[in-house]
């Protein structure tokens, strides 16, 4: 009887709400990449597997108190660096980057560890400062966040270097970022914007910035990607087509749908009031997110848990917006939607994290 207690208050310290809003949205997921993938059940069962794995890590996470996690920080963040830089020497090369490492049964991709470890590291450097920061805790606080985008520019990488960047970012301005800060860096960075583009980027990135203002100039080349996943979008209409309806996923038309173009296809298949209960779905994930952040036990948790959960309105937002044709392709997956294995386990290891975080009944009881 003693092991069913405990394992009743483990499931006590999980937010259901969050949790079943996780469920139906991996649910959903899960059909859309049945369709997208063409029926391929080597496919699902590997992204079950991942499921699965990630769903252990995520409900041990949530059972990890602050101080215990602002203890590990150091060690986390020190050990995504070390990969990084070992990435750079022997990684894995792909489809032109060198992003992996192989471990034999699988390959691991380190800059995935960087989206958490960068903002705990941030969170856990200004947890004992005064708030809101100086000057020089801020400059500490971008050379944490910029040493690994560095590390993962070089890969390159531009999509996890922009989610790392900005789980980050989102630490220092809710530590207490003054609008003056920010308009200062919006102006450095509008200054600075064509330097990057001409010497900051490689040719290929440069050509995705070029083709999302006029993607029908290579309509077979550059271009294909947007112009097709605008078509499906487009084409599902108000309610779409039916699940397995849809005919540019069936017939190939539409690339990369089972990972980066996955929204297009739940598009076509599901209309734009598909879309609307998906979208909705998201944004009730990252209120109750931010809510739970809201209760964290700490300023560490605080800011912590409200970095990740912005951080997940990052991946949607760039998602949907470079299948949509208003970013560029930068090749961020849509959030447990897309498949994947690292990067599922990333998403759902944040949940966990932001669970763990919140403040326990039982220590409340004990404060008040």
């Amino acid at each position: 009887m003693e092991i069913f207690s405990k394992i009743f208050r483990w499931l006590t310290q999980l937010d259901l709400i969050l949790m079943s809003a996780l469920v139906l949205l991996i649910f959903l997921g899960t059909i859309t990449l049945y369709s997208a993938s063409g029926e391929n059940y080597s496919m699902m069962t590997r992204q079950g597997i991942h499921f699965l794995i990630a769903t252990i890590v995520m409900l041990l996470l949530s059972q990890v108190k602050s101080k215990t996690m602002q203890s590990a920080t150091i060690w986390i963040y020190s050990a995504g660096i070390i990969l990084l830089a070992l990435v750079l020497v022997q990684g894995h090369v792909g489809m032109g980057a060198r992003r992996w490492l192989d471990l034999g049964l699988f390959r691991f991709q380190p800059s995935e560890i960087m989206k958490l470890a960068v903002p705990m590291m941030v969170a856990r450097y200004f947890a004992d400062k005064p708030l809101p920061p100086s000057f020089k805790d801020i400059a500490v606080a971008l050379f944490i966040v910029m040493l690994p985008i560095g590390l993962i520019i070089k890969q390159p990488d531009l999509g996890t270097s922009l989610l790392v960047a900005s789980a980050g970012l989102f630490v220092i301005y809710f530590a207490g970022l003054s609008w003056k800060l920010i308009t200062a860096a919006l102006a450095a960075i509008a200054v600075g914007a064509p330097l990057l583009f001409y010497y900051g980027m490689h040719d290929y990135q440069r050509q995705r910035v070029l083709t999302l203002f006029n993607p029908e100039e290579n309509r077979l080349g550059a271009g294909y990607h947007i112009i097709q996943s605008k078509i499906a979008i487009g084409s599902g209409g108000t309610y779409g087509k039916g699940w397995m309806e849809g005919d540019q996923s069936r017939l190939d038309f539409l690339p990369e749908r089972h990972t980066d173009f996955i929204f297009s296809v739940f598009g076509e298949e599901f209309g734009l009031l598909g879309n609307i209960i998906l979208l909705s779905l998201y944004i009730f994930i990252i209120w109750r997110s931010l809510y739970l952040a809201t209760k964290g036990q700490d300023t560490f948790s605080r800011l912590l848990g409200g970095s990740l959960a912005v951080t997940f309105f990052v991946y949607l937002f760039v998602n949907t917006g470079m299948v949509s044709g208003i970013l560029p392709v930068v090749g961020v997956p849509l959030p447990l939607v897309s498949y994947g294995g690292t990067s599922v386990v990333t998403l759902l290891a944040a949940f966990g994290i932001i669970m763990g975080l919140r403040k326990r009944k039982r220590d409340y009881y004990q404060s008040n």
